[in-house]
């Protein structure tokens, strides 16, 4: 039977903006309660609780997931999507750089699942893990080591939590955007031509919303029989080859 979303207590990372946000619209408009913890508020009246943090920080991961489980009865579906992003070579990249992004994409995440996993063991009713990764996972991206290592070490995160959890009928999955319009997107218009090329590399055409990758969030955290899994939300972007032979083909490469 799929798990009803109606009454299911949920709790949100980085659920003030962007795709964090358009997932606690979509689970409110569910009938779920929704708690969102973020370093910022998000719109008043968005969320059932908002606790301001950071991810990577133990006890405010702690602290947040405790109000979340007081305020809200429990905690049936966690959504773990905050993250950061970065740009550098990884010759020439600060170590810092290298410790912010995965403090936060990593650290953070394992962090988040930790505080959250151990209440719905200690409740004993199941439940539903989805993280945000990112397509960059699984791609190589010149000047975006940090960002991509940190992505794919989360699937991986993934995977090992849903052999050990399944037992506790906890489901663990991910979601990994393409190009997504969020506010972390808009830093690449500084690159001539980056978006319009990424939009007709994408076999839909196109760049993502946030809603989009919310609707895939909502969908996994249904699908009761489905754990251990990474599904790409990018429009089809990560199917492009750069060897691929009709890119040398005459004409458009998508019907006029």
């Amino acid at each position: 039977m799929t798990p009803p979303l109606n009454g299911a207590r949920a709790l949100v990372t980085g659920g003030a903006a962007g795709i964090g946000a358009a997932v606690v619209a979509r689970l409110r408009a569910e009938g779920a309660q929704v708690a969102v913890f973020d370093l910022e508020d998000p719109p008043p009246g968005s969320a059932d609780l908002a606790v301001r943090g950071d991810i990577a920080d133990p006890s405010a991961v702690d602290e947040a997931v405790a109000a979340a489980h007081t305020r809200l009865g429990g905690i049936d579906l966690a959504v773990l999507n905050a993250a950061v992003g970065g740009f550098g070579s990884l010759l020439d990249m600060p170590l810092e750089e290298w410790d912010r992004v995965m403090g936060v994409n990593l650290r953070g995440t394992y962090l988040c699942l930790r505080a959250a996993g151990r209440v719905m063991v200690a409740a004993g009713t199941g439940g539903a893990i989805v993280t945000v990764t990112s397509i960059s996972g699984f791609l190589a991206d010149r000047m975006m080591g940090h960002y991509s290592v940190s992505k794919a070490a989360v699937a991986q995160l993934v995977r090992v939590a849903a052999r050990e959890l399944g037992p506790f009928g906890i489901r663990v999955n991910a979601v990994a955007p393409g190009t997504t319009d969020t506010p972390m997107f808009a830093s690449t218009r500084r690159l001539p031509g980056y978006a319009a090329r990424v939009a007709e590399r994408a076999a839909l055409g196109g760049i993502g919303s946030s809603e989009a990758v919310a609707e895939a969030v909502v969908a996994l955290a249904r699908l009761d029989w489905v754990t251990g899994q990474v599904v790409a939300v990018d429009g089809g972007v990560s199917l492009w080859s750069p060897i691929d032979p009709a890119e040398s083909l005459e004409g458009p490469t998508r019907p006029a």
